[in-house]
């Protein structure tokens, strides 16, 4: 059994008209977010092994707050460039070139790929995967190659709103 764990990163800030949209930082919403949203998943006791991120600052900041709520070090969080504004073609081939000593792996990135993705993997319908989502999916193969279109069953879901 693979599981995966999709993140999109935290609401970002547009206040810095002067940064690229690769150094957006989180705005105050995203900053509170993170560490509600890292401590929710965490209390669902499902444990990754490995943490995956677009190197964009919004992404990394948010895999970063989600990595100290869950006990790894930031230095742990593997930095993937082909992840950055990635299309779900070039997610699901980041996938499948996952180790498979890693049963459980979380990735952070953007929308609308990983929107794509949910709807590509799984039985879960999404229109759009709100900012700090989590989304989980599980396949029922013993490599990450092995996954394909339709092969995943949604086991997780939650977003900021989900409990105001």
């Amino acid at each position: 059994m693979k599981r995966l764990l999709i993140v999109r990163h935290a609401k970002s800030s547009w206040d810095f008209p002067h940064l690229s949209d690769f150094e957006r930082p989180l705005n105050s919403r995203g900053k509170k977010d993170v560490p509600d949203m890292a401590r929710r998943f965490w209390e669902t006791g499902v444990q990754p092994q490995q943490l995956v991120s677009s190197p964009a600052n919004r992404a990394l900041t948010t895999a970063k707050g989600f990595a100290s709520q869950l006990g790894f070090s930031k230095d742990d969080i593997v930095e993937d460039e082909d992840h950055y504004h990635a299309s779900s073609s070039a997610l699901r081939t980041l996938i499948r070139n996952f180790d498979d000593d890693y049963d459980c792996i979380m990735i952070f990135g953007h929308n609308p790929g990983l929107t794509w993705l949910i709807n590509e993997l799984s039985d879960f319908s999404l229109d759009n995967l709100p900012t700090c989502g989590v989304c989980g999916i599980e396949f029922n193969v013993d490599s990450w190659s092995k996954v394909k279109s339709g092969t995943g069953r949604k086991f997780y879901y939650d977003f900021p709103k989900s409990r105001s």
